[in-house]
Order: structure tokens, then C-alpha cells, then sequence
């Protein structure tokens, strides 16, 4: 079925979707094979509440089984480390459906979403010269979130892919439990490096928490065809930024692979500036949002245009959207006014309370019931707020 778009997503003469996408040796297809893959955009703090509710429908829906891949960027990587790290202690019994699904990995992002991240980070790691900004992020990844877990313990289905901007290749690097690879500079097959360098590395958001400094030198480097920056000066200290900034849907390694893409997309959004800053700082704030802007757009469309065309099936579920675009009988109910507030939380790493937190999942939660009920099952109940308390109306 195709999906409707929602107001604001798409503009008219879009053209049919392109495929810009580069694959790996071993991790391509020649035309999207029948699976699905789950991108989670990033957004700090604000898209991984968002993308948790999205994760907990799909759940209820028996839905996460049947994941082939999830790619993340940033704030969408915090959420999928969660799930990569508990995966295999999840007990989906005979149903497909995790009971144990809040405890295991809501709970421990929302612990993650009350503490204050970004900022003693910068403070920290500009005032040290033994330590980066980036090292205090990786830090507090691995002491409140990840532990000591590695790449090397990931489950094998689904596969998860974390994204970081290369700065040295200018193109993603991937880390996942088969290899980390970039496809200008080579591959590292079975990495054993933390999964909190990982989620640092995608979440190093420009400029205050980049870049990240992943030394790979002692790796073996394995160069497949088409790889043309194989010298020890790209495959020694790698300098990484945020994933969002090359892919900010996350989309680009799941898009040739399968049929089934589902977007979740709790990024945020470029509000018009009558009098711009002058002085550069704040000037190359607004470039970088500029520039955020435009990838999200262009992915996102082009996301929509394969989804009306038939050539993808799935969801494209939005922090933006909205239920009534859906033309969904009995949706849960959303009060665009209330929504368009919890979108236009910022971009941090900074606390959020129990109310947001509360009504940030109930939002994921509803937009993704929303979208499974009219565009995927049809015979789906209406399902029922994580937390009933906090209605997505007033």
C-alpha cells in the first residue's frame, strides 16, 4: 500500500528516488531482497525517547524479531545500543513479543535522558589535556549505558550498524559486528572496539562534540575493490563526527538490501531567522542547521517518493508527522500543538524530565501505532499508551 504524506514531508515534482548509496564487498545485492531494516535518525536525547516508543509499538506488535538490519545515527544510535546490548537477554518467548522489553531497554535510556551529558563533557574535556571532549562522552556512554560490551558481542540478526562521519574520507564509517568498514579507506573484519567508542562516534555532533578519535592502527585492514585511500594516513588515528551529518536517517546501509525500510525520524527541524547572527560563531551554528536541513530533506523525500511509488515497502515515521495525515479511523489521539512542542525540544545531550520523557515515547508510540494499523496490519487493535497518565492532548 502506498503511504500518505504527511503535510510538510514532500513537495510537488519529486522526482522518483535515486540510489546513492555505496555498499560493502559481501554486503550488497543487486536489487532489495525481501527483509526489513529499521533506521533511527538522530536528534540527542529528544529522538532517542522518541525512537524508544517507536521500538516498544513495534514490540507489542511482535514486529522486532523480524528485523533484519537497524542503522542509526546520533541520538537514534543511543536507543539502538540499548537494544543491541539486551538483545540476546530479550525473552521473546513464542510470541515474538518481549515482555521484559521496558525493563531492559526503556528504562536504562531513560536513566541516560536525566543526566546531564554535553555540556560537562565540553567543559571537561577542553579544560584536560589528557582527555578529549569526545573521550568524556565515551566515558558516560560506557558507565551509565554500555558497559564494557563490544562490537564482538552484538547478536548476529538483527545486525546492527552504527554510522560516523569519516572527516578524512569525507563518506560513512560503519561499525558492526562483521567489520567496520568505510568503502574509500577498507574494512576491519570482527572488531572488538567498545560499543561506546561506537555510539560516541556517531553521536560526535559538530562542533562542540567533535570530532572523535578512533586510533584503528594495529587493525587488520583488509582492501576490497574500489578502495582508493588505503595508506597508513587513513587507517591509523580516524577522525570521526557525527553520523546525521553524512545520513542523518540512517538509511544508506539498509536502503539496496531490502525491500522493507522503516524510517523512524526524530530529527529536528530549521525554523526561519529574520536577522541571522553576524559573528561566526553562531553564523556556523546556523550553516551546520542549514546544512542538516537539507540531507534530512533530501533523504526523507526520497524515502516518501519510493514508498508512493511502490518501490519500497514500509513506514516513514516522523516526530513531525502528524495522526490526521494517516486517514486512520480510530488513531490514537495527538494534539498537533502538543507534538509540534516535543519536536521542537533541542538537540542535546541535556536532561529531560519524567513528563517529557513520558510523553516523548507515548509519541513515538502513537505515531508508530498510527502508521503499522494503515499501512502494514491492518487487523492490529488500537494499542494502548506506554504511559496513559501523560495523553498527548491537553
Amino acid at each position: 500500500m502506498a503511504q500518505d504524506i504527511p503535510a510538510g514531508d514532500a513537495a510537488d515534482g519529486v522526482p522518483g528516488p535515486a540510489d546513492p548509496v555505496r555498499c560493502i564487498p559481501g554486503d550488497e545485492a543487486k536489487t532489495p531482497r525481501q527483509g526489513t531494516g529499521l533506521c533511527l535518525s538522530g536528534g540527542g536525547f529528544r529522538a532517542m525517547l522518541f525512537h524508544a516508543g517507536v521500538l516498544w509499538r513495534l514490540n507489542e506488535a511482535g514486529r522486532l524479531p523480524g528485523l533484519d538490519r537497524i542503522s542509526s545515527v546520533s541520538g537514534g544510535s543511543l536507543t539502538a545500543g540499548a537494544l543491541a546490548r539486551y538483545w540476546n537477554a530479550l525473552d521473546f518467548g513464542g510470541t515474538g513479543v518481549a515482555a521484559d522489553f521496558e525493563a531492559l531497554v526503556v528504562k536504562p535510556l531513560r536513566a541516560m535522558a536525566r543526566r546531564d551529558i554535553d555540556i560537562p563533557a565540553v567543559l571537561t574535556g577542553a579544560a584536560l589535556p589528557a582527555t578529549s571532549i569526545a573521550d568524556r562522552v565515551t566515558k558516560a556512554y560506557r558507565q551509565h549505558l554500555f558497559g564494557d560490551v563490544t562490537l564482538h558481542d552484538l547478536p548476529v540478526r538483527p545486525r546492527f550498524v552504527f554510522n560516523a562521519t569519516n572527516l578524512g574520507s569525507g563518506v560513512l564509517m560503519r561499525f558492526s559486528r562483521p567489520f567496520l568498514a568505510d568503502y574509500r579507506v577498507g574494512r576491519v573484519p570482527d572488531p572488538t572496539l567498545p560499543l561506546a567508542v561506537a555510539v560516541a562516534a556517531s553521536s560526535a555532533f559538530p562542533p562542540f562534540l567533535s570530532p572523535c578519535t578512533v586510533d584503528l592502527t594495529g587493525e587488520n585492514w583488509i582492501t576490497d575493490p574500489g578502495n582508493d585511500l588505503t595508506g597508513p594516513e587513513y587507517r591509523g588515528r580516524v577522525r570521526l563526527t557525527d553520523g546525521g551529518v553524512y545520513d542523518n536517517l540512517g538509511l544508506e546501509t539498509v536502503w539496496k538490501l531490502y525491500r522493507t525500510v522503516l524510517v523512524s525520524d526524530g530529527g529536528g527541524h530549521l525554523g526561519a531567522q529574520a536577522d541571522p547572527h553576524p559573528d561566526w560563531p553562531r553564523q556556523l551554528l546556523r550553516v551546520l542547521d542549514v546544512v542538516d536541513n537539507q540531507v534530512r530533506a533530501l533523504r526523507k523525500r526520497q524515502v516518501i517518493a519510493a514508498l508512493k511509488s511502490h518501490e519500497r515497502d514500509g513506514l516513514y515515521l516522523g516526530i513531525r508527522s502528524q495522526v490526521a495525515d494517516y486517514h486512520l479511523e480510530d488513531p490514537i489521539p495527538a494534539d498537533p500543538e502538543l507534538t509540534g512542542r516535543l519536536a521542537a525540544l533541542p538537540t542535546r545531550l541535556a536532561p529531560l524530565d519524567d513528563e517529557q520523557q513520558d510523553l516523548l515515547i507515548n509519541w513515538g508510540y502513537a505515531i508508530c501505532d498510527t502508521g503499522l494499523r494503515r499501512h502494514q496490519d491492518g487487523t492490529l487493535g488500537r494499542g494502548t499508551l506506554p504511559y496513559p497518565d501523560r495523553p498527548l492532548q491537553r
